[in-house]
């Protein structure tokens, strides 16, 4: 019994330490690609005032206009910051979404949370970060313009309710729990964090699937 015990403790360390290996690469992605997006934006600026400049020297002041207007409607589609009213949502949630968008997922996110939460920054991020991360994985085995993932984030009724729906193919169910047919492996501690951290504070989660779309709700008390 004590070598089983031994064997079966070294196998779950060496999965731990594959999962933990696996949130630190996502991490470092989620950076990268928001790096990415400022270099971006910071070559786009230059152009952009070097034009203004050009313009005005030239004495053009209607295409000066225009271009200014245009910039203006520009900026205002690309601003895709999430603003939920919460900091650390803001955080976990803009990072995550800056790497789902980079993959071409279509998004729509929806999320009004309170400043302070019964629930720490830390159990928050871990319940947020999860949710999209197999949303995402699972929209990535779909085909390219078939891949979406919607959040909705918001109080009901003294309680915080998220739903995050994406894309998804087949999915089979055993008892309560939920695997695709390529299985659990790659994130089945997540879906296991984030049911302990629900029951922690006396929440509930919900699953469900139908019609190649696969639903996740978490209400947790406020």
């Amino acid at each position: 019994m004590k070598l089983f015990d031994l064997l079966f403790g070294r196998a779950l360390d060496r999965r731990v330490s594959a999962f933990q290996d696996a949130l630190m690469q996502r991490h470092v992605e989620e950076v990268q690609n928001i790096y990415k997006t400022m270099r971006i934006w910071r070559h786009d600026y230059h152009n952009h005032i070097q034009t203004l400049l050009a313009l005005q020297e030239s004495g053009q002041g209607e295409r000066l206009k225009s271009y200014l207007l245009t910039l203006n409607d520009d900026l205002t589609t690309v601003d895709s910051v999430i603003k939920t009213g919460n900091v650390m949502a803001d955080a976990i949630l803009n990072s995550k979404l800056s790497l789902i968008k980079s993959h071409g997922i279509e998004t729509n996110v929806k999320a009004l949370l309170p400043e302070k939460l019964s629930v720490s920054d830390v159990d928050m991020c871990v319940i947020l970060g999860n949710m999209l991360d197999n949303a995402m994985e699972a929209c990535l085995r779909q085909k390219e313009g078939e891949r979406f993932i919607r959040v909705y984030i918001a109080p009901m009724k003294r309680q915080l309710y998220i739903s995050v729906t994406n894309s998804a193919g087949e999915m089979r169910r055993r008892g309560k729990h939920f695997f695709s047919t390529k299985g659990l492996q790659g994130h089945g501690f997540g879906l296991m964090r984030i049911d302990r951290i629900a029951a922690k504070y006396e929440g509930s989660v919900n699953r469900q699937s139908e019609e190649g779309v696969f639903a996740t709700e978490v209400l947790l008390p406020l």
